[in-house]
């Protein structure tokens, strides 16, 4: 196995809908030059292929990955040059992964996005499966661990088991777009959120059009574009 040059983050797809908001943080990832270890859920790979017709299989995951990071949120192939950069594939069955021990050198951990399944067993610390295994290592390890939740509405449980990873150190970042940054395209609302996730991660990237205190500015910005 080759020696690599940089601290991965891991980045874990679980089954929520929002596989466009994965693809798109590992996107931001690479380019700014960090390296990722990507675990994807059994229902994760449903998910995947039910939004985008990708089989996301354990044999082939370099050319799966290739093709789900080319797709935009509309789902349109080719929307995106073939990234490049430093990816570890690890099959969510792995228990013995090298993610799964706390002496496997990783940043934390994004989870983008998290079923409300995903949050129960990860504030539970079940480990059932290696991404859940993971972010139990990445708290007790106390690195920063992003939960970016996609459900609604929320049960009083989730809530409750939402809070308890926030007591934990884990940061709840809800996939929940905003519109002062002039979006006009599904992919800049989806960026909007890969964004935040990466904000939280401290990681530099430019997917979203910041605040900067001006009234109408998002407007203006989709006025000068055309949208």
């Amino acid at each position: 196995m080759t020696e690599r040059k940089r601290t991965p983050w891991v980045v874990g797809v679980s089954g929520a809908s929002g596989t466009p908001y994965a693809a798109s943080v590992i996107r931001g990832l690479l380019a700014a030059g960090e390296s990722v270890d990507l675990v994807v859920s059994r229902a994760a790979r449903l998910t995947l292929l039910d939004e985008t017709g990708i089989a996301f299989r354990d044999a082939h995951w370099r050319g799966d990955l290739a093709e789900w990071l080319a797709r935009g949120a509309d789902g349109k192939p080719g929307a995106f040059a073939a990234s490049d950069g430093d990816v570890r594939y690890w099959a969510a069955g792995d228990l013995a992964a090298g993610p799964s021990s706390g002496s496997y050198p990783a940043k934390g951990m994004l989870i983008v996005p998290a079923s409300t399944a995903c949050v129960a067993g990860v504030a539970l610390g079940l480990s059932k499966d290696l991404l859940q295994r993971v972010a139990s290592v990445t708290l007790k390890e106390r690195r920063r661990l992003v939960v970016a939740v996609r459900e609604t509405p929320l049960s009083g449980q989730t809530l409750k088991q939402l809070v308890a990873l926030d007591e934990a150190g884990a940061v709840v970042l809800p996939a929940s777009p905003a519109f002062y940054a002039g979006a006009t395209h599904i992919q800049d609302l989806v960026d909007f959120v890969a964004g935040r996730v990466l904000d939280a991660a401290g990681v530099p990237h430019g997917l979203y059009r910041r605040w900067e205190g001006e009234l109408g500015g998002a407007y203006r910005s989709r006025e000068a574009s055309g949208g």
